[in-house]
């Protein structure tokens, strides 16, 4: 079953790390965004019913409820099972989070980061670890349940010391999905472009090396296996059964929809993005072009990412022998009975191996 994703890119603050098309704009902004979205919605021509619905940002929680009731409205409803929300640490209000839970939110992914104040402050961040401990009891208060927290490795000034304090608050909060991103250096974000340039801004100079933020991945890993919160996709993590169904659409390359800037959208065979420029997507402008996509690309690029691997077809065995024999040789895939996956060393690697797998 499809799913939907709805982009609301607005923040009280534009995150150090941050390559998202989000950023801090005007209520006249937020006002045309809000109505061009929801035009964008309500026009959609539906050939089929959404099972699950993601909100995601930019911080969405900041959303009136009086908005995300009018999306929710214009959204066909009856089959979804699970809607997510993001939330930004300290935004969530015992109010709030009552109507969310009456609008039928169901999961909240809560972008905390980090539980150590320092790290929080070098990205710009304002929570801290009690924040976030607050917010949970709200949410588990109205009766939502089902929650992830996001984690980064290879923050600034990061250490196996402070990695283990954040860890020891996921055992206390005892969430039950966790993910846990590292850090990637790229000019998209005013981090990783002050470190691309050498410089020492927003604590470029503090950063991990490769070696050290892969050390501190491994350990969440384990970490979080002993917890019960098991590794299914690479930077993600949950107790069996609550899985993110909306995710795991993205890598078994089922059928979604994106609204609003920047959104992307997938129907099985083609793909297609709206614009990441604010003043683009509020224009009028023609629908986006479909782009036809390689399936057997997209399988071993895509699939390789579940740790439950895939199973090639005999075509994609054929057309791709060189470089699983390569990478199968290297160590970094396993091939066992008719199914390839990453090995444990294959994940910290799995950018240069799956880029491996693109126009061969």
């Amino acid at each position: 079953m499809p799913g939907i994703y709805i982009s609301y890119p607005f923040c009280t603050q534009k995150c150090t790390f941050c390559n998202f098309a989000s950023n801090v704009s005007t209520a006249e902004t937020k006002r045309l965004y809000s109505a061009r979205l929801l035009a964008e919605i309500r026009q959609h021509q539906w050939k089929w019913r959404p099972e699950t619905l993601y909100i995601g940002g930019g911080t969405p929680s900041l959303m009136p409820a009086g908005q995300l009731s009018d999306i929710m409205a214009a959204i066909p409803a009856s089959e979804l099972n699970e809607i997510t929300l993001e939330c930004a640490p300290g935004t969530i209000t015992p109010d709030a989070a009552a109507a969310w839970h009456t609008m039928g939110i169901n999961r909240v992914s809560l972008g905390v980061q980090s539980f150590v104040t320092p790290e929080l402050r070098q990205t710009g961040r304002r929570h801290t670890a009690e924040t976030v401990a607050a917010d949970i009891k709200l949410l588990r208060s109205a009766g939502v349940h089902n929650f992830n927290i996001d984690l980064i490795a290879g923050l600034p000034g990061q250490t196996e010391a402070s990695w283990a304090e954040s860890l020891a608050w996921i055992e206390k909060l005892q969430p039950p999905h966790v993910s846990v991103y590292i850090f990637e250096v790229d000019e998209d974000s005013r981090l990783g472009k002050e470190a691309l340039l050498g410089g020492v801004r927003y604590g470029a100079a503090l950063l991990p090396s490769d070696d050290a933020t892969a050390m501190l991945y491994e350990t969440a890993v384990e970490r979080l296996a002993t917890l019960g919160i098991a590794r299914y996709e690479i930077s993600n993590f949950a107790v069996p059964g609550f899985e993110s169904q909306h995710n795991l659409k993205y890598w078994r390359l089922e059928p979604y929809i994106g609204f609003g800037l920047d959104a992307h959208s997938y129907d099985g065979a083609q793909r297609w993005s709206n614009s990441d420029n604010m003043d683009a997507y509020l224009a009028p402008s023609p629908a986006p072009k479909p782009t036809a996509t390689d399936p057997a690309e997209e399988h071993m690029f895509v699939g390789l990412r579940l740790s439950t691997g895939i199973e090639p077809t005999a075509a994609e065995r054929m057309r791709f022998a060189e470089p699983i024999a390569h990478w199968v040789s290297a160590g970094l895939l396993q091939d066992s009975g008719g199914k390839l996956k990453l090995t444990d060393r294959g994940v910290l690697l799995s950018n240069e191996v799956l880029q491996d797998f693109v126009s061969v």
